[in-house]
């Protein structure tokens, strides 16, 4: 038997309960994780709330560190003793051990600790998609990006410099101004006490942006398409605030024919060879020093509740993880 969250209802952090599982022999395909580090997800929020509904009872959480314990029949390319990460599912990674389809891991280089790797993996692969493949930002441009110190920010606008791109930055107080000008925005704006609109065609020279990402969602849409340029580009990521249900179309083309997508990285990486490629990237970049990844926040699995309340408080910055 081994320790796992699973929720039985959907609802608030209350929900999730640490139970005991059984956790069988990997099946064909499968290896075996004694899990060391997990990461902490909006989109954890969202399963455990039923914004995303689950066939209930169901485990959360999508991303997480470990050591191989046993590899199941027909598995090559790992072995007992390897280190290694997942980032985009199969859900239920706040456990002590898992099975999980050997396709959707990743090898670890020593350069790169337990902890990166378990804050790294969704939130990078996010980032690789929004940078490289839903839009692919080029060297000179300046973007926007709402909640600019958080986990997905703070990848996002270290990778974005990398790749010669201004990042303007929203964020909600002045102590999350400094995080994110340490991590690589260029300018950042307080949205709680500066009207973002106003700053980014101050910054822009009237012109507007050519790219809009967003994973706040249903408070900053309309900001967002404000701030696009003519025939601009609103990536909406995420729902942080609520997600967006409903607009008039006619909003796209009083705006400038703008355009409105809403990507996820499952799909982007629903393929093993793109999962490989994508996760190959976020690896090198990490390991080059171009990207840091801060794990700010540290609580054990059974502390899981609190994690998820001050995730959705905004009292987080950068990466959150669990421990066994």
């Amino acid at each position: 038997m081994t320790k796992a969250i699973q929720i039985t209802e959907t609802g608030g952090p209350e929900v999730m309960r640490l139970v005991d599982v059984d956790v069988p022999r990997p099946a064909k395909g499968e290896i075996q994780l004694r899990q060391t580090a997990m990461g902490l997800n909006y989109i954890d929020t969202y399963h455990r709330s039923g914004l995303y509904p689950l066939p209930l009872p169901a485990g959360i959480g999508m991303e997480a560190a470990g050591v191989v314990e046993a590899v199941g029949e027909g598995v090559k390319g790992f072995k007992p003793g390897d280190r290694v990460a997942y980032g985009v599912g199969p859900r239920g990674a706040y456990a002590e051990r898992r099975n999980i389809p050997a396709g959707r891991a990743v090898k670890l280089p020593k350069s790169i600790s337990d902890e990166m790797a378990a804050g790294m993996m969704l939130k990078g692969l996010t980032v690789r998609m929004l940078l490289r493949a839903v839009y692919k930002v080029k060297r000179g441009e300046t973007i926007l990006f709402h909640a600019a110190a958080g986990g997905v920010g703070v990848i996002f606008t270290q990778w974005a410099k990398a790749l010669g791109v201004k990042v303007i930055g929203t964020v909600g107080s002045d102590e999350k101004i400094a995080v994110a000008k340490a991590h690589g925005c260029a300018h950042v704006i307080n949205y709680r006490s500066e009207d973002v609109v106003a700053r980014v065609k101050e910054i822009t020279g009237g012109a507007g942006v050519p790219v809009v990402y967003d994973g706040v969602g249903q408070s900053t849409f309309m900001t967002s398409l404000d701030c696009l340029k003519p025939r601009g580009l609103l990536v909406i990521f995420g729902n942080a605030s609520g997600p967006v249900k409903s607009f008039d179309l006619g909003l796209l083309a009083s705006r400038g024919s703008l355009y409105v997508t809403r990507p996820t990285v499952m799909t982007y990486t629903a393929d093993d060879k793109e999962l490989a490629e994508s996760a190959k990237d976020l690896i090198e970049v990490v390991k080059s020093g171009k990207v840091k990844i801060p794990v700010n926040q540290r609580y054990a699995l059974a502390d899981a509740g609190k994690a998820h309340r001050d995730l959705e408080s905004r009292a987080t910055t950068g990466t959150t993880i669990l421990f066994p």
